[in-house]
């Protein structure tokens, strides 16, 4: 088992936090190199509480509060045995998650959650079977603030912060903290260091993308909803945004993830909906064109928004696989082409055999969330799928392709 073996040192950073004061700069090499202290308050749990150091707030050391489980935890491991490692990211309203690590650890990976607003989650509970039971942590009141936590997680922190030192800069803070929480599982015997990924939901796609281009050790991505491009069109952020009057583009520029994005190589599934309100779909399709490492699509009619749609989606997992254990891969999907007659054909190359395709685009205008999509099944034939149909008035569409498994991926979105 892991050991108990660090407290908080506020001394350690001290020296270097001090001088950092410009929005948006992270210090990259100390982050990938500096093991944070921590602490196991009970190594024999199967999900146990680790609480890590965190950046400095004011020349004072932090901490974050974290939920780490993995087979060697949960007595389902072979003694030497190393896993690969996953880093979850909760969203807005969120914390750190012990039925999600619960997941990606019976999966057989070393997987740890953080609460990224200072807060100390409630501790799981198993039934007589050592099952878990429902984690009452999704309830926001069984959360209670950390003595040394960091900032809040409210829009005061995510937005009005910016100016000034970035001590009191949430966007700052959390991609930091995930950062640090990927350097100490990493150097865990346990945790295969050369096979790690993140993904996160909501404000944790959002920042899942910030880690992703900033932090090259990541091998997958999978921000679910969260994208950049948070100023532009339709976004719930914008007012916020537009509200920061002549510091607006500052903030854009320090911390919009769409001025991060032309650095990140890390291999990427985009998980969204086409009816999204809080990631909207023009804001998401400018965001993962700026990558420059290769792209999954997993765009879903009508995905749900939430933790638990956010994190069930097999694709995921699959996709993750893939990647740190060389499995089957989804399907990959070429470029939507239309043809003057409205007829969408799209090439595709799967190791698994599709089953079902389909055209879906909307003609309406107004709100994205509010419009009317509507569906046209495609022809799967050798390499491609096709389908008839497309009206020149559709302003906005795509298409998804499920093979055998119930895997669904989707081509990039089409505009016009």
């Amino acid at each position: 088992m892991l050991l108990a073996i660090c407290w908080l040192t506020p001394c350690v950073q001290a020296e270097e936090g001090a001088s950092l004061s410009t929005p948006g700069i992270w210090p990259i090499d100390r982050l990938k190199s500096e093991v944070p202290a921590y602490r196991i308050e009970d190594p024999d749990a199967k999900i146990q509480t680790l609480i890590y150091e965190g950046e400095m707030v004011d020349g004072q050391a932090t901490e974050v509060f974290s939920f780490y489980a993995s087979p060697k935890t949960l007595g389902i491991g072979r003694e030497g045995e190393q896993y690969p490692g996953i880093v979850l990211i909760h969203g807005g309203g969120g914390t750190a998650f012990a039925d999600w690590v619960w997941m990606w650890a019976n999966r057989g990976y070393a997987a740890i959650a953080m609460d990224l607003g200072g807060r100390r989650a409630p501790d799981p509970e198993f039934d007589s079977s050592g099952k878990l039971k429902p984690y009452a942590g999704h309830k926001r009141d069984t959360r209670v603030r950390l003595a040394q936590g960091g900032p809040l997680d409210g829009h005061p922190e995510k937005f009005d912060s910016i100016g000034g030192r970035i001590d009191d800069d949430w966007p700052y803070h959390a991609a930091a903290n995930v950062m640090r929480a990927h350097t100490l599982i990493r150097s865990f015997p346990e945790v295969d260091a050369d096979r790690t990924a993140v993904t996160g939901i909501s404000w944790g796609g959002y920042t899942t993308c910030l880690a992703a281009s900033l932090d090259d050790r990541f091998k997958a991505s999978v921000p679910v909803y969260g994208c950049g491009f948070l100023h532009e069109g339709e976004s719930v952020q914008k007012p916020s945004i537009d509200g920061l009057g002549d510091r607006r583009d500052a903030w854009v520029a320090a911390y919009d993830p769409g001025s991060h994005l032309p650095k990140c190589t890390v291999p990427t599934l985009w998980v969204n909906g086409t009816h999204d309100i809080h990631y909207v779909l023009d804001s998401y399709a400018k965001s993962y064109a700026k990558v420059q490492g290769p792209r999954t699509m997993r765009i879903e009619p009508r995905m749900p928004h939430g933790h638990q749609a956010g994190w069930n989606p097999p694709e995921i997992q699959i996709f993750v696989d893939s990647i740190l254990r060389d499995t089957t891969p989804l399907a990959s999907v070429g470029t939507l082409q239309v043809s003057d007659n409205g007829t969408v054909t799209v090439p595709f190359q799967s190791d698994t055999k599709i089953v079902q395709s389909a055209l879906h685009f909307t003609t309406e205008t107004g709100l994205r969330s509010k419009r009317k999509w509507q569906t046209v099944d495609c022809v799967i034939a050798d390499g491609k799928v096709e389908a008839e149909g497309l009206p020149p008035e559709a302003n906005t569409w795509l298409v998804t392709l499920t093979d055998e498994r119930g895997a669904l991926v989707s081509t990039e979105v089409g505009f016009r």
